[in-house]
């Protein structure tokens, strides 16, 4: 019982670890091939070009040199002009603000850089 304990709790941190190692993947990548990135962490530098939301659940959209990809939050939303380094799964189906947007990435943890 106790090592099942012990693994629940390192789980966490082995998947922050590894996600902290990993490289920025480029926008213009996931929307070109969205089932390769589908349920899989990604970690996505850009800079904010659109961002709405209501305590702490929103939506912004973040531009890299390759494209812009929706990003769904409910850890807060960054202001407009500021980059951030996210990180989260992609998926499809998206909606926001009642429009499709198709592709976008379901946050788990965004910094500003």
């Amino acid at each position: 019982m106790e090592a099942k304990k012990m693994l629940r709790l390192a789980l966490p941190l082995i998947a922050a670890l590894i996600l902290m190692g990993c490289e920025s993947v480029k926008i213009a990548d996931i929307k070109a091939d969205p089932s390769q990135f589908r349920n899989k962490p990604v970690q996505v530098d850009g800079t904010v070009t659109t961002s709405f939301g209501a305590l702490s659940v929103g939506a912004y959209e973040i531009e890299d040199e390759t494209g812009k990809i929706f990003v769904i939050t409910s850890h807060g939303v960054p202001s407009q002009g500021v980059r951030v380094r996210v990180q989260g799964t992609v998926f499809s189906g998206a909606t926001v603000a009642g429009q499709a947007v198709g592709v976008a990435i379901r946050e788990s943890k965004h910094e500003v850089r």
